[in-house]
């Protein structure tokens, strides 16, 4: 079985972009993530935030269309929960 990585959330402060900090962070995911055999690194980004896009795809990442993000909100878990 090949193992995966899913990179839930990367954030650098405003002022601190520009500088290769978000590189440098996933050039050491990608190491860890080869040291362990995965296969590949997987993570979300807002279809909006073209200047993330932008750098993700600078480091080779390609973007995926196969699945679509569900949210429930508050009030439809409440209604949810109150249906069983």
């Amino acid at each position: 079985m090949i193992a995966n990585i899913y990179l839930q959330d990367l954030f650098v402060k405003p002022e601190l972009r520009g500088h290769g900090i978000g590189k440098a962070l996933l050039a050491q995911l990608a190491h860890i993530a080869e040291e362990r055999g995965c296969g590949r690194i997987e993570w979300s980004v807002l279809n909006w935030n073209e200047p993330a896009i932008a750098f993700y795809k600078s480091l080779g990442a390609t973007p995926q269309n196969e699945w679509t993000v569900f949210r429930l909100p508050g009030d439809a878990i409440t209604r949810l929960a109150r249906k069983t």
